[in-house]
């Protein structure tokens, strides 16, 4: 159990979008200051200047903050995309997720990166998740959540002609039974009820419009639901997002990207947060990109890393309290 504030570390992201500027205001918020201990890494240079340009920002939670200088030659061009921001956000993100890994911070909170920024400086990675699983280990699951919905992604960046081939029943049974642990450990829920939506219209209306539903996603399911595990699906998913209760399920499997991520970000209206879970770290992050179109101009909303940095709070006391619990049992065995 946590008695003290948890140290929760941020990677600055690309310097020339608005990450800087949203972390900045989120910090000054007295929720946040009350709860945790925070850790920047970034390169000195650079975010001084960038306070510089945005005058109005409470910059006294940086001077508060910890800082971890990252070493760039690149220059502060608000609004661009650039391989040497890029390369600074790279690098960031290796000295976060290693230091996160390594004990010394509770979780890791990574502002918005530019993807073709990170590959013009050489990274092989399409985003974030990747990067980070290729130094944690683990089979990483993306979730998007706010207040009253969390959508998990059955496969993540790969392109939609890709999906059907992907949605194979090892895959699906991997991210359902990880969907299942994140909810009952990290949002600790004793008995999740999951929804899966299907990958066709009308969930392939009997197999006139596709027979995912009939031969793979369907059969997982009964299997699953006869091992105990409270699952509803193949629903159709416009149907499902029409009629949706926040009360009806604590989680809900999306089979690619935009079916899950468009109506969750409608719902969420600018405070979603990007999870990542099967990682043996916390890591969240704002559900927003970085915004080159307003970075500079002082106008950007930071209700979403607010919700990073509480969802990661969250997260890390519950982790606490779940190891807690099973500590007893390791130390007394049952030896009959």
């Amino acid at each position: 159990m946590f008695e003290t504030r948890p140290r929760i570390i941020f990677s600055i992201g690309d310097i020339n979008g608005i990450g800087p500027e949203v972390l900045c205001r989120a910090l000054a918020h007295a929720d946040v200051v009350d709860a945790i201990e925070p850790v920047i890494v970034a390169n000195s240079r650079l975010l001084g200047e960038y306070l510089d340009a945005l005058p109005d920002l409470p910059r006294h939670v940086f001077t508060a903050a910890r800082i971890i200088d990252v070493p760039s030659d690149a220059t502060l061009a608000l609004g661009s995309m650039g391989a040497a921001a890029g390369r600074l956000a790279h690098d960031a993100i290796i000295e976060a997720t290693s230091r996160v890994l390594a004990g010394e911070a509770d979780a890791l909170v990574t502002m918005p990166i530019s993807k073709e920024g990170m590959h013009a400086a050489g990274s092989p990675h399409p985003g974030h998740t990747e990067l980070i699983a290729s130094i944690t280990g683990g089979d990483p699951m993306m979730i998007l959540m706010t207040r009253g919905m969390l959508v998990a992604l059955a496969t993540i960046h790969v392109p939609i002609a890709a999906v059907p081939s992907m949605l194979t029943a090892p895959l699906l049974e991997s991210r359902l039974r990880a969907l299942e642990h994140t909810l009952r450990v990290d949002f600790a829920h004793e008995s999740p009820r999951i929804a899966v939506l299907a990958l066709n219209p009308h969930a392939g209306e009997g197999g006139l419009i596709g027979t995912e539903e009939q031969q793979t996603i369907a059969p997982l399911l009964d299997r699953l639901r006869a091992e105990g595990l409270d699952i509803d699906g193949p629903l159709p998913a416009d149907g499902y997002f029409a009629r949706y209760s926040p009360e009806a399920h604590h989680g809900i499997l999306a089979m690619y990207h935009d079916q899950g991520l468009i109506p969750l970000k409608l719902f969420a209206r600018g405070a979603g947060v990007n999870v990542t879970a099967s990682l043996p770290i916390v890591r969240t992050s704002p559900d927003h990109g970085t915004a080159f179109a307003i970075a500079g101009r002082g106008v950007a909303d930071e209700r979403s890393v607010v919700e990073a940095i509480e969802i990661a709070v969250e997260i890390v006391r519950n982790r606490s309290k779940a190891a807690a619990q099973l500590r007893p049992e390791r130390e007394n065995p049952d030896t009959g």
